[in-house]
């Protein structure tokens, strides 16, 4: 597991959109050799399906871009980057199965189980989580040790049960229930910011930020992180399956409260605004070396349509 691009991460001075395709270039490259098509019983072919080709990767540019606002070291960020994506696939393949969502389209194509079936999805998703690991460990000398150790704690508390899955536990039992906005705000958190605040902090973590700049990317995070969610509640019910790549409405199909069930479409839509300027503010401080590229990533999480 050798894969990773020569020289520094880029400056601020290559425009975003051609370090954004750059990233998600080395990203997809990275994956394609990492993830292996030889695992057994065609097992890899099945990774290969649920991680490659598709999504957003807004978490790996996270995670890419803080690591660029403190100058961190490339070959870490960019394992961590895919790591972080391979948790956030498996737990796509996982949610989408019968005894979950029930979903039968992700990324725009059929979702694991209905392409692979229900068993090998679940061990494709379960070989996902694990490789997330495995990548972050490289036995090559590339990643000190510690630093891999701070990498995959990280990760690992926000996919267990006081993050992403947790935060999935609290949405199942919340099904035709009523909740409270914080109620709703601790549950989003956990499902779906903690694993983008994590990408964020991993990134940070192969730099060596000081305490004002680990507390200004954590702000950041938690604010991006739980604007996504509200976004991805909004997008739900506003925008078609073809435009999403997913089944649209299902939210509302299977009776689960969401930022505009609680809150109201309009109201939501302000909270995203708000919680975008949030994310901003922590930028405004000066702290970071460069934090242009994650104010972009912000705008563009809140203004997406997909």
């Amino acid at each position: 597991m050798s894969v990773q691009r020569e020289g520094r991460l880029m400056t601020a001075a290559v425009p975003f959109d051609a370090w954004m395709q750059q990233e998600l270039d080395a990203v997809e490259t990275a994956l394609a050799e990492w993830v292996p098509l030889d695992a057994p019983a065609a097992l890899g072919e099945v990774m290969r399906y649920g991680v490659l080709d598709g999504g957003k990767r807004i978490r790996p540019l996270l995670v890419l871009a803080a690591a660029d606002a403190v100058r961190g070291e490339r070959a870490a960020a960019l394992r961590a980057a895919c790591a972080v994506e391979l948790i956030h696939a498996y737990s796509l393949v996982h949610d989408d199965m019968p005894c979950m969502d029930n979903d039968v389209l992700r990324r725009g194509k059929p979702t694991v189980h209905v392409r692979f079936g229900e068993a090998r999805a679940m061990l494709a998703g379960d070989a996902m989580q694990a490789l997330a690991f495995e990548v972050l460990t490289p036995d090559d000398g590339s990643i000190a040790p510690a630093l891999q150790a701070r990498l995959a704690g990280l990760l690992a508390r926000a996919a267990g049960s006081a993050g992403m899955a947790g935060g999935q536990a609290i949405d199942l039992a919340s099904i035709g229930k009523p909740l409270a906005e914080d109620d709703l705000r601790d549950m989003h958190r956990r499902k779906t910011g903690a694993l983008l605040r994590s990408s964020v902090l991993m990134g940070a973590a192969c730099g060596s930020p000081d305490a004002a700049a680990r507390a200004a990317l954590a702000a950041y995070g938690d604010a991006v992180g739980l604007a996504f969610q509200v976004v991805d509640d909004i997008l739900d019910v506003t925008q078609a399956s073809a435009t999403l790549g997913k089944t649209a409405g299902k939210d509302q199909h299977h009776n689960k409260p969401t930022y505009v069930t609680v809150l109201g479409l309009e109201a939501a839509r302000r909270h995203a605004r708000e919680l975008r300027e949030r994310a901003l503010a922590a930028l405004a401080s000066g702290v970071l070396a460069d934090s242009a590229r994650l104010a972009e990533l912000a705008n563009r999480v809140v203004d997406r349509d997909s």
